[in-house]
């Protein structure tokens, strides 16, 4: 949510940010006058309570014969305070309601426009090149036995899949590297819930433009998180955090699911687009004035993990209108997967400023003894779909995959994966 001050000082500059994403600019006008009116519904309600307490006073000190007049007024007045507070109720929740409608202000110099309008910042590595034909990274799972799509698709349906054999211990391999990583740099490892209330859910931003892609179990009015970001967020919801040392970081390890709505047809072979998958998600609570330089480490410990798997990747400014509402400015990361003949997003992360903190009563104490929202960010270290690379890029000739180097210690040693008669 963004802050209502904002709104009110500045609801222009809340309009270019709108205007950047491609939502509507109506949604501040819509809000600025929800304010007006929650602002005014107070007051009334205020005034009259305020008028019914001197009155209570009044009867009190009244002559016996003059209490039964001013009782019955009193009676009268407190009806009008009944009805002013179920006003400003109402009022509230209209404002609640008009001012979640607008993302997170976006950081000044992101790209504005849609999916296509990135700005590419750098790139490590030239893209994988081969002297014979390689294959895809589903044949390769197949003739290692290490990715089983066909029986996946017959227990779960589409896009689900097995992993099994070296496929298990690649993504097993490849999540404990992550661990080891996040723990070096100071994060404390979780294993999160994968159902999380809908306050939850919906605090991080998860419950709007994007909702089709989220899992609901009705009969439990709980959430199938697609990211461990959601648990992580809510984990220190309606506290006050100590930020004056630093960032405080949590590495969260958790099973997730999209169901991936709109997306038929894109992506349908292999693992790349699946409704379940495990990922390893850092999450950062911060002083808001530091949130940028933690958006930088945080890219920085993505790079460095995908520079040990000897992946060749880009690293893109992502434009407004594919931030989603909470991100204030998005970097993702895409490596090059060969037989598609360009970059995938393998890493994506997010610095949410105060936007998340305000919906779930996140902050801190300032320097006067007052409180503030913290701000937070969010991004992946390793996640399945890092295996689509790995494969491709590693192939040899006669269908094996050599290891990376830096991924050997935690897959046993094992140098090569072999395949399969």
């Amino acid at each position: 949510m963004i802050d209502p001050q904002l709104l009110r000082d500045d609801p222009d500059l809340l309009k270019k940010s709108q205007r950047a994403r491609g939502d509507s600019e109506e949604a501040v006008d819509v809000a600025l006058a929800a304010d007006v009116a929650r602002r005014a519904a107070i007051s009334i309600f205020e005034d009259l309570r305020a008028e019914q307490n001197a009155f209570g006073k009044t009867v009190a000190k009244a002559p016996k014969d003059d209490k039964a007049a001013l009782v019955a007024q009193a009676q009268q007045l407190a009806a009008q305070v009944k009805e002013a507070q179920a006003a400003s109720t109402a009022a509230d929740l209209t404002f609640d309601e008009a001012i979640r409608a607008i993302g997170n202000l976006v950081i000044e110099g992101v790209p504005a426009g849609g999916e296509e309008d990135f700005v590419t910042l750098r790139t490590h590595g030239e893209p994988k090149t081969f002297d014979f034909e390689p294959l895809d990274h589903a044949d390769l799972g197949e003739k290692l036995r290490a990715i089983d799509i066909k029986r996946g698709t017959k227990v779960s349906g589409s896009r689900f899949y097995f992993l099994r054999g070296v496929g298990a211990r690649l993504e097993l391999g490849l999540m404990n590297m992550a661990l080891d990583k996040a723990i070096r740099e100071d994060f404390t490892p979780l294993i999160t819930p994968t159902l999380v209330r809908p306050e939850i859910m919906g605090g991080t931003g998860y419950l709007g433009a994007h909702a089709d892609e989220v899992y609901y179990l009705p009969a439990d009015d709980l959430y199938l998180t697609g990211t461990s970001e959601v648990a992580l967020a809510g984990y220190h919801a309606d506290e006050i955090l100590d930020v004056t040392d630093g960032p405080i970081r949590y590495a969260g390890w958790s099973t997730c699911y999209r169901r991936e709505a709109g997306a038929a047809g894109k992506d349908n072979r292999g693992i790349l687009r699946v409704h379940q998958f495990n990922k390893l998600e850092m999450f950062s609570y911060v002083h808001p004035d530091v949130a940028e330089q933690e958006h930088d480490r945080l890219v920085s410990f993505q790079e460095q993990m995908l520079q040990a798997c000897e992946l060749s990747y880009r690293v893109i400014d992502v434009a407004a209108g594919d931030l989603g509402s909470s991100a204030a400015r998005k970097f993702d990361i895409e490596a090059w997967v060969p037989t598609q003949g360009t970059y995938r997003e393998l890493t994506s992360t997010s610095n949410c400023t105060t936007f998340q903190a305000r919906r779930l009563d996140i902050r801190y104490r300032t320097d006067s003894g007052k409180t503030a929202p913290v701000a937070t960010l969010n991004g992946t270290l390793a996640t399945t779909r890092w295996i689509v690379a790995i494969l491709e890029t590693h192939q040899q000739a006669d269908g094996s995959v050599v290891v990376p180097e830096a991924l050997r210690p935690f897959m046993g040693g094992l140098e090569i994966l072999e395949p399969v008669a």
